[in-house]
């Protein structure tokens, strides 16, 4: 069966997961049987598709008419007949529970056309044990979506023991046809990806307090401001519910051994049914409304070894065992998890030798198993690392950017952390400060086009965790505002043209990098704000100083002193954006616009440029660098050129000469 052959989609299971997976469906344009065991569990489901559409389409991510539409492909279900008969496709999201699982299956194959493939959304639960109630192993395989399914980009597709690789092939083109990133998880394995790397580092931060090693707070501290996850530990276990957390380890502890026992205060926030945010208390209380207070400045060397030793480890047994290779690691836990870089590049950054060591010490001292080396991990460490060290392709290797060249003179750096809505790392800085560097010493490159990958945000502003963690030390903070303005300045000046193609946010850093262009072409749905003054901050990475020079003094003070949102039409206004377009059209516009730019006469534009800077607090000194320009352009061929072409009525090609 190919992906032009899917027609009709079974969800079976109307709940959080279930009802999410079915609204996907069938906003990728798929008629969709969701189906539960009782009326009012399908109903509800549909209620809360019915309310997320709106939800979209009053936020200008769908159309009126695209989420009526999507919702009229959902057809709520009882019957399973009725459900699975016609289905090309079926996705189970029932309770993780195998007996419940193997239940369901046992019904479906009755029911289901012999071509249909099934689909299980398990989190760590064996493809190949529920695949064995089938009479189709070989059309079976994992299709682990994330919660929520519409925001989350992630989908594991997860290979059985008998998985076709037509199957895993298929799923994973139905995957990317619902908008969605599959990442391979190549063998059956508990937790497949994203959970194996986060279920043990919580319950490894549990075993530290639980043994006296730590306090909760200098895990969480750690974990959010020191190594910049998302979350800390604890903060996370109580978000995903610490049952949830409890029983994967249970199941991990089963099938892979000691090394995943879970520690005794977990077992005691089970037993006394303190969930998480759920219940209103877990490791920290909600009941108050106060929500979790971490502190910034608890930071531990020794939780940040061992957490990250736990992580390496994990990550030795993922690539060792043939699981996944580095790459999909680092992909999945970065969409899956929001890490701002993969596991595999923090533990080979920190250094596998140390974190080796650390276990090492750790299994001595405690003789626990969880502290157990992975084979595979020390002989990674012999080599310097889990990723291949010697890179033999062409070009520089960035993580947070893309270098790209889409022709037509036209350099291209994207933004690429999108599952941190291509916030600004120090890493990232310096990333493209190096780009900057390329593009500006290749003679071929005439323009500079600067987005941000997905839809979601040119970019949201700076990485805060990373900043609150150094704000602890001012002495840092200042270095990396001075890394900001560097870099962004270096943009500004750039000799070429640059171009800013904005959509969806871009606030803060984010805006303060789009100042640093010629010229900005938004999309409709973008929005537009430097919203620092809310934080306690200021802009710091030139905003008090470029923003006022593109829409006048009083409002920049307007926009940096009331931290307000503005869309790109306001912006406009202000004479921001040059241009505002559809959001599809964005992409193609930015680009027609760089590559008419890179077309123009480039000794002109460096000129140009360079007399707009040199004026900006000194308009003698402008006019100044503005006539000697002029003089030296009279004797450039490019003049030439353009006065020729001029003269009859065609098209100049400047030279640079």
């Amino acid at each position: 069966m190919e992906l032009e052959d899917i027609n009709t989609i079974a969800v079976l299971g109307a709940g959080n997961m279930g009802h999410g997976i079915a609204e996907v469906a069938a906003m990728a344009g798929y008629d969709v049987n969701m189906r539960d065991i009782k009326e009012e569990f399908v109903q509800d489901g549909y209620d809360q598709i019915e309310w997320s559409l709106g939800k979209l389409a009053e936020n200008d991510q769908l159309s009126e008419e695209e989420a009526d539409a999507a919702l009229e492909r959902v057809t709520p279900l009882v019957d399973m007949e009725e459900a699975v008969g016609d289905a090309d496709v079926i996705i189970e999201a029932v309770p993780e529970k195998m007996e419940i699982k193997k239940d369901v299956y046992g019904e479906v194959e009755e029911y289901a056309p012999d071509h249909a493939v099934f689909a299980t959304n398990t989190s760590s639960l064996s493809i190949t044990e529920l695949a064995e109630v089938t009479d189709r192993p070989e059309q079976f395989c994992g299709m682990h979506f994330f919660n929520p399914p519409v925001r989350m980009q992630l989908v594991e597709v997860i290979s059985g023991a008998e998985s076709a690789e037509e199957t895993l092939e298929l799923t994973e083109d139905l995957a990317e046809d619902f908008g969605k990133t599959p990442v391979r998880v190549h063998k059956d394995s508990p937790g497949f990806i994203v959970n194996r790397i986060l279920v043990p580092l919580m319950n490894e931060a549990s075993w530290l307090v639980s043994e006296d090693e730590a306090t909760i707070a200098e895990v969480d501290s750690t974990t959010k401001y020191g190594m910049g996850l998302p979350m800390g530990s604890f903060e996370l276990g109580d978000q995903v519910g610490n049952d949830v957390s409890y029983h994967v380890l249970e199941y991990m502890h089963e099938v892979l051994g000691d090394a995943y026992e879970p520690a005794p205060l977990l077992e005691e926030k089970v037993e006394n049914e303190e969930l998480g945010k759920k219940t209103g208390k877990g490791f920290y209380d909600y009941e108050d409304g106060e929500g979790v207070d971490i502190p910034t400045d608890e930071q531990s060397e020794l939780v940040e070894k061992r957490l990250l030793a736990s992580m390496a480890n994990e990550v030795a047994k993922l690539i060792g065992n043939d699981v996944a290779p580095p790459e999909a690691i680092d992909e999945a836990v970065q969409l899956g998890a929001g890490f701002p870089d993969g596991p595999v590049k923090q533990v080979d950054e920190y250094g596998l030798d140390e974190l080796l060591e650390t276990l090492e010490e750790a299994y001595e001292e405690t003789g626990h198993e969880r502290y157990a080396p992975a084979d595979f991990l020390a002989e990674r460490a012999e080599e310097g690392g889990f990723y291949e060290t010697d890179a033999e392709a062409e070009g520089v290797d960035f993580d947070t950017i893309r270098l790209e060249y889409p022709g037509d003179m036209v350099g291209h750096v994207v933004l690429d952390r999108p599952h941190r809505m291509n916030t600004i790392s120090g890493e990232l800085l310096d990333e493209l400060s190096e780009a900057i560097d390329i593009l500006e010493d290749d003679d071929e490159v005439r323009a500079i086009l600067l987005t941000g990958e997905g839809e979601k945000a040119f970019s949201a502003g700076a990485d805060v965790q990373s900043m609150a963690g150094s704000g602890a030390d001012p002495i840092e903070a200042q270095e990396l505002s001075r890394k900001g303005q560097e870099t962004f300045g270096k943009l500004e000046a750039a000799d070429v043209p640059v171009v800013a193609g904005i959509d969806g946010y871009c606030l803060g850093g984010g805006m303060e990098l789009a100042t640093c262009a010629d010229m900005r072409v938004a999309s409709e749905r973008s929005e537009f704000g430097q919203p620092e003054l809310d934080l306690g901050l200021l802009p710091g990475w030139g905003g008090t100083q470029r923003l006022k020079h593109i829409v006048g003094e009083g409002r920049a003070k307007e926009i940096i002193l009331t931290a307000e949102r503005y869309e790109a039409e306001a912006m406009a206004e202000y004479g921001f954006v040059n241009e505002v377009v559809a959001n599809d059209e964005l992409a193609d516009r930015a680009l027609e616009l760089a590559t008419d730019l890179a077309g123009g006469p480039p000794i002109a534009q460096k000129y140009t440029k360079r007399a707009f800077l040199a004026g900006r607090d000194d308009t003698d000194a402008g006019l100044e660098y503005e006539a000697s320009a002029f003089g030296h352009l009279m004797a450039t061929d490019d003049l030439m050129e353009g006065i020729t072409a001029f003269m009859g009525d065609g098209e100049p090609e400047f030279e640079g000469k």
